[in-house]
């Protein structure tokens, strides 16, 4: 259990980009004092929806519950809709298998994220190519 923590931490680490902060000033939108349900990815035959996976944002930090564990650490949003976040610190515990592969597949989805858009209630993360790689609706 302890080598699947490590293995955690080093995939959160992978996406580190910084001190956070919670709006983009080329008019992305501010993410700041926001909370999402993940309701969407583009991997993995798992459906996000059936596990509780969030992400809520505020003052430059972002946290949330990743389908088993809860998890935090800082984020950045920069100019042109860039996003980035900072290393991650995440609990520890098991689960049941298909909630700790969810859990996963949004880390490993999470550290690929490098722009993000606002559009009404839905906040999409995409990769350094443009694709959708994960999907969240307003609201916890």
């Amino acid at each position: 259990m302890k080598a699947l923590g490590l293995l955690m931490m080093a995939v959160l680490s992978v996406g580190a980009g910084g001190c956070g902060s919670g709006s983009d000033a080329a008019g992305g939108g501010s993410l700041d004092s926001t909370q999402w349900k993940l309701t969407g990815w583009t991997i993995s035959s798992l459906n996000p929806a059936d596990f509780s996976i969030t992400a809520k944002f505020s003052g430059g930090q972002i946290s949330g519950h990743s389908g088993v564990n809860t998890y935090g650490g800082t984020y950045h949003l920069g100019t042109g809709g860039t996003f980035s976040t900072g290393p991650l610190a995440c609990t520890e515990m098991a689960g049941p298998d298909a909630a700790m592969r969810a859990e996963s597949a949004y880390f490993t989805l999470l550290a690929q994220v490098k722009t993000y858009t606002l559009t009404g209630s839905t906040l999409t993360l995409r990769d350094a190519g443009g694709n959708e790689v994960l999907i969240f609706d307003a609201g916890v």
